[in-house]
């Protein structure tokens, strides 16, 4: 094998604010694994909330790469040997999904067929609104034609969340995810919050909290009026005795995950315990969007819009018709 990384600047079609931060680009990485049948391809995507940078990341990958090239062309030493490696998880996932392609192409077998789970048939996805102003919601929502898509996420904080939803939903939104990356503080409001809100057509509330509330939490699942989705509660390793006291779902990203495995196992095993699963990302190209569409027949909802607010999307692995992800032909 040879691997190799190259960084990539996605520019993006609008300026992309949640709670945390706010950016006009994103720095993305592309893995390649080249062997004698053909090049399997990877995308990392940095999250600094996750002490991702473009930075370490390049760090980290020249102190392996040299071990990389050496290792054996099985699936068994090359996933064991990432899985073992002090990289960050993004990281980990660029390589090992570029193996996991390269390895398919030299068997002639799909990723599904590898993975041993379902293809999945219609993925659709809902669409995520940055934070904005109230007044450019609308101008908004019809530039971009988002009546298309089934469910709208928008991106709350304590003060804004009820006069946006009913704004989104006078928009014609036929159903809302509310998504706060941890905005809220108090967890008494945030229960006053659910049941204000709780007889509009919202679907859930992801990750309302810091990840760190965890008795807030569960004192939250008990009361909210809504469930309640954990985000950046789910890394690579989630306990979930303490998730499922805390969450009434999961949204599994496989840049946290860490390989495509591991993001089967999470899914799985909160399908087990009754809790909802969803499949989400971060800022990426369709290379990254398409890693994670294979797994969508495990998820009850799905969050692939990523890959949409790219401006100098440059491979086209997946495309959306009318709020629905598909193969490329």
């Amino acid at each position: 094998m040879e691997w190799s990384i190259e960084k990539i600047k996605l520019d993006l079609k609008y300026t992309w604010k949640i709670s945390r931060n706010s950016s006009a680009f994103k720095e993305n990485f592309i893995i390649s694994c080249k062997t004698a049948t053909g090049i399997g391809k990877g995308e990392i995507a940095p999250n600094i909330r996750y002490q991702e940078t473009p930075e370490n990341i390049l760090s980290h990958f020249n102190a392996i790469v040299n071990e990389l090239n050496q290792l054996s062309f099985t699936d068994q030493e090359v996933n064991r040997y990432i899985a073992k490696q002090a990289i960050p998880n993004a990281l980990k996932f660029g390589l090992q999904s570029a193996f996991t392609q390269a390895y398919c192409i030299h068997h002639k077998q799909s990723i599904h067929s590898y993975l041993n789970i379902d293809k999945p048939t219609q993925v659709g996805s809902c669409y995520t609104l940055p934070i904005m102003e109230m007044n450019e919601l609308e101008p908004f929502f019809n530039q971009h034609q988002l009546h298309r898509f089934k469910q709208i996420k928008i991106k709350v904080n304590d003060a804004s969340g009820i006069d946006l939803v009913k704004e989104v939903l006078g928009l014609g939104a036929p159903s809302i995810m509310i998504d706060a990356n941890e905005a809220w503080k108090d967890v008494e409001e945030l229960i006053r919050f659910t049941e204000v809100i709780q007889k509009l057509p919202v679907l859930f509330i992801e990750q309302p909290m810091p990840s760190d509330f965890t008795e807030a939490y569960k004192h939250l699942k008990k009361h909210s009026k809504l469930p309640i989705m954990a985000d950046e509660s789910v890394l690579s390793e989630p306990n979930f005795d303490e998730i499922e006291q805390q969450f009434h779902g999961v949204n599994m990203k496989l840049m946290k995950a860490g390989s495509y495995q591991n993001g089967i196992r999470i899914l799985q095993e909160a399908k087990r315990r009754n809790m909802i699963c969803m499949i989400g990302c971060m800022v990426e190209t369709t290379l990254g969007i398409k890693a994670a569409w294979d797994l969508c027949s495990l998820a009850d909802y799905v969050d692939l819009d990523g890959c949409l607010i790219v401006a100098n999307e440059p491979f086209h692995a997946v495309y959306e018709k009318d709020g629905y992800f598909f193969e490329k032909e």
